[in-house]
């Protein structure tokens, strides 16, 4: 084994200690006791994250920011009555892509519908020219991805097939977040392959029996907070975080009354070797590359608000438990990192307190984020996002890609960005341990010259800080030698100060009257 390989090695099995004992396990007695099967008889609640994604449904129903959009591209002899079966099977296996949403007594309740059979609408494009293609199939994706859909009415997820050529085909697939995270993904892509190729080859599908369905889940959550089981994690983190207030980054438009979801991103590449690097200085500090990246980007945030109090929301995948490795719904958790700190500390005690803040976040994760809302009741704000303004997700990379007998399955990407929350860092971990990089901001704040000088910023920053941790905060730099030249050379030309600046307006007016002083959109001012 390399050298290069054994780092990577030892680094994975540091996170499996540190970590996954945490995720899949638990110190409470209710974590430890298994999840019972609903009962079926009465009306069955929402998970917390259902109930938020159906509040915010019904606040705004038109709304595709809680759509989460997937596309695959179908590369090889595709046999596509084969793949609406499997489709179907899908569906009929996973309980959540049938279900429903109604006002039950005053509470919403989930209406699971029996499994039917729905077809699979394919696009044979066939008076598209052969290169407009591929183009005009990422556009119907798109605009799939911004259809929303009515919670009451309709099953929670829609497929559709476009034909590009007889050998490549891209299915498009939109789900309502109530129903799916980022987990269920890889589960969705895994489980509609396995049951392609055995409805293809004349098989039995090859996966095992779900031991609970997503309502089992729900209510296994509503009755931990009924035994009060909730209860400790909710006083960690009333005291967590206690006085927070929003973290306002300078932007390049005043911010709208109203939060929208438009968003677009910037991606950006590390420098060869700064992912080894990272790795290193991880393993060095007993933590994972999470710990090193994070307190980058919340030293960049501080830089950016000239604070040393700054909150960076994150994802924890919530299926803490066996059960829910196999499952499709909601099962992700936000939680809220906060690091402060006093002085100028060096960069290496930001990743001691990232270390340990992140650990007991996940030993109190059970709460769920629209419960610990509730319980903060933060200052009511539509125009921005409660608790954090600004999110950080480190994501691992693999496994997305399925092999089939004589097809190929990978992620297309082919639809927008949607916008959560102000600015959010996304770092994608590759198979081999590289990172790069994602940006993802509100169009309604920043400008894209905006967010590509962070990303820069970011990168020199985080590259300085892993070169040498015991450089203090304020001594990594964000400035390349342009901007720096930029901001720190003196006026071209200077002459006595002998009048005020409305006396020079005044002047101006003068001379010149009718010229156009001010524009806005479409109208001028003289």
């Amino acid at each position: 084994m390399s050298v290069e390989k054994q780092k990577k090695t030892d680094v994975d099995a540091l996170q499996e200690k540190l970590l996954r004992h945490r995720l899949g396990g638990g110190r409470s007695r209710a974590r430890r006791r298994g999840i019972a099967l609903a009962d079926r008889s009465g009306p069955l609640r929402l998970s917390f994250g259902q109930q938020q994604m159906w509040f915010l449904n019904r606040l705004d129903p038109d709304s595709a920011e809680y759509l989460v959009p997937l596309a695959f591209r179908i590369r090889g002899t595709l046999d596509v009555a084969v793949l609406e079966r499997a489709w179907n099977a899908l569906l009929a296996r996973h309980e959540i892509l049938r279900t429903r949403y109604t006002l039950t007594d005053g509470e919403p309740a989930q209406i699971i519908d029996p499994p039917q059979t729905v077809g699979l609408p394919v696009d044979e494009q066939r008076d598209v020219p052969g290169g407009e293609r591929g183009r005009r199939a990422d556009a119907r994706v798109a605009e799939d991805a911004r259809t929303p859909f009515d919670l009451e009415r309709e099953w929670p997820v829609r497929a559709r097939l476009l034909k590009i050529a007889d050998d490549d085909h891209v299915l498009g697939v939109v789900v309502h977040h109530i129903a799916f995270d980022a987990w269920s993904a890889r589960v969705l892509i895994n489980e509609l392959g396995a049951l392609y190729e055995a409805l293809d080859a004349g098989r039995e599908a090859p996966l095992p029996e779900l031991p609970v369905q997503y309502a089992d889940y729900a209510a296994w959550q509503r009755a931990q907070e009924a035994d009060g089981a909730l209860a400790e994690h909710l006083t960690y983190w009333r005291e967590r975080l206690a006085g927070i207030g929003p973290l306002d980054l300078p932007a390049d438009r005043p911010r709208p009354a109203h939060r929208d979801h438009e968003g677009a991103d910037v991606s950006f590449v590390l420098p060869d070797g700064l992912s080894e690097k990272i790795h290193k200085l991880a393993l060095r500090h007993n933590t994972t590359p999470f710990a090193v990246l994070l307190p980058a980007f919340q030293a960049l945030l501080a830089r950016y608000t000239d604070r040393s109090d700054i909150a960076v929301g994150t994802v924890a995948s919530g299926r803490t438990r066996p059960e829910l490795q196999g499952l499709i719904g909601y099962g992700i958790n936000n939680l809220v990192m906060r690091s402060s700190w006093r002085g100028d500390p060096r960069f290496a005690e930001l990743i001691e307190q990232a270390r340990d803040h992140l650990v007991e976040a996940y030993d109190h994760q059970s709460v769920p984020f629209a419960r610990l809302v509730d319980e903060l009741q933060p200052e009511r704000d539509m125009s921005r996002t409660p608790l954090y303004q600004v999110a950080f997700t480190l994501h691992e990379r693999g496994g997305e890609r399925v092999e089939l007998p004589g097809l190929t399955i990978e992620p297309h990407a082919a639809t927008g960005s949607v916008a959560k929350c102000d600015l959010e860092l996304q770092i994608n971990s590759a198979p081999d341990g590289t990172f790069h990089g994602q940006l993802v901001y509100a169009t309604s704040l920043f400008e894209r010259d905006t967010v590509l000088r962070m990303s820069r910023h970011f990168v020199r920053l985080l590259q300085q800080a892993v070169e040498d941790e015991t450089t203090p905060l304020s001594r990594l730099d964000v400035l390349d030698a342009a901007e720096r030249a930029l901001v720190t050379a003196g006026p071209r030309f200077s002459r006595p100060v002998t009048r005020t600046v409305h006396e020079l307006f005044e002047e101006q007016v003068a001379r010149t009257p009718d010229a156009v002083a001010v524009v806005a959109g479409e109208v001028s001012l003289s």
